[in-house]
């Protein structure tokens, strides 16, 4: 794995997304017709219906099966994902038989990855990642996004919403980002669509089945697809185990003998 490959899994970790379950899935069926979940005919109490369906943590463990493609170039990966809201988010990338291959610690600051596999490593601010996405995706969006909760910034009466089909569509801009989140019959989030036409970057995320965590639904899997510039990334998740609000380390260690890239 070189400089270059080690950048695109830095693109990767910083757009996957995750949402889990426990050990054994209960699936959750998405009804297909909605119900008029219209409380009031004022927009914020419908935001605020919307985002109470919020997973609600302190703290998130998981682990999922993943088919990584990276322009064109697939493999079957293991990932771990380690969170503390609002002020980390640990990811290691296993492959066959175990092995680390990569290893990423993402703060509302920084962002590092190791690639265990050359023994590079790469620390950068967190506003690195504006190279890959618009600027206006911060830590806040993407622990929403792994989470499968709302994006707060969103979830603001400048936003359109409206009523379509018996789901709710959200919609609106950010500087050069427009988005349009589709929510389902459950009142979760069943697509987000992140666009910036001007620098040619976009995500798309689409969660799949829901389990229960709590009663609380949660996405069971999740494809992604990325485009920033000539980058292409698509993601599959299938999340076999989470656990909330526990107790968690962190490590990330960096042997001397590593190479620092740039």
């Amino acid at each position: 794995m070189n400089a270059s490959t080690l950048n695109k899994l830095v693109l990767l970790l910083l757009v996957m997304l995750a949402g889990a379950c426990k050990t054994k899935k209960v699936i959750v069926k998405v009804p297909e017709t909605g119900v008029n979940t219209t409380v009031v005919n004022k927009k914020a109490e419908n935001l605020k219906t919307l985002a109470d369906k919020d997973l609600v943590y302190t703290s998130l463990s998981m682990k999922a099966k993943a088919n990584l493609e990276i322009n064109g170039n697939g493999n079957n990966v293991t990932m771990n994902i380690r969170m503390v809201k609002d002020e980390k988010i640990w990811v290691s990338i296993t492959a066959i038989a175990g092995i680390e291959v990569a290893r990423a610690l993402i703060t509302p600051d920084s962002i590092k990855v190791k690639n265990s596999f050359q023994g590079v490593y790469l620390k950068k601010p967190f506003s690195y990642i504006h190279r890959y996405t618009n600027p206006q995706v911060n830590f806040a969006l993407l622990q929403s996004i792994f989470s499968g909760n709302t994006i707060k910034d969103f979830m603001v009466e400048q936003s359109g919403l409206e009523q379509q089909n018996g789901v709710w569509l959200l919609t609106g801009n950010q500087g050069d980002l427009a988005y349009r989140v589709l929510f389902n019959t459950l009142l979760k989030i069943g697509e987000n669509n992140l666009n910036d036409v001007k620098s040619g970057r976009a995500l798309k995320v689409v969660y799949g089945e829901y389990q229960k965590i709590d009663n609380i639904p949660v996405p069971s899997n999740i494809r992604i697809s990325s485009i920033a510039g000539t980058q292409k990334v698509n993601l599959t998740l299938d999340f076999s185990k989470i656990e909330r609000n526990v107790p968690l380390e962190f490590p990330f260690n960096v042997p001397a003998k590593y190479e620092v890239i740039n």
